[in-house]
């Protein structure tokens, strides 16, 4: 499902920032954005916070949703 595959990209890019935060004290969206309190950074900050929340959803999901074959035992 294209959505997922969008929210999985947010989330990951979200993640690099957040390494990134963590390992250098760099924020590179607000590098790239024009600071953190930027519209266009607040903006992807809130994309990718939604796209974390859209991931959860993933958890619940049973194989036939995913289009997997189911597992046999």
């Amino acid at each position: 499902m294209f959505i997922d595959k969008l929210a999985l990209l947010l989330t990951i890019i979200g993640a690099l920032n957040w390494g990134g935060i963590g390992l250098f004290g760099f924020d590179t969206v607000a590098f790239l954005f024009g600071g953190q309190l930027a519209l266009l950074s607040r903006i992807i900050y809130t994309l990718v916070g939604l796209a974390g929340l859209w991931c959860i959803t993933l958890f619940f999901r049973t194989d036939e949703e995913h289009g997997h074959a189911p597992h046999t035992a």
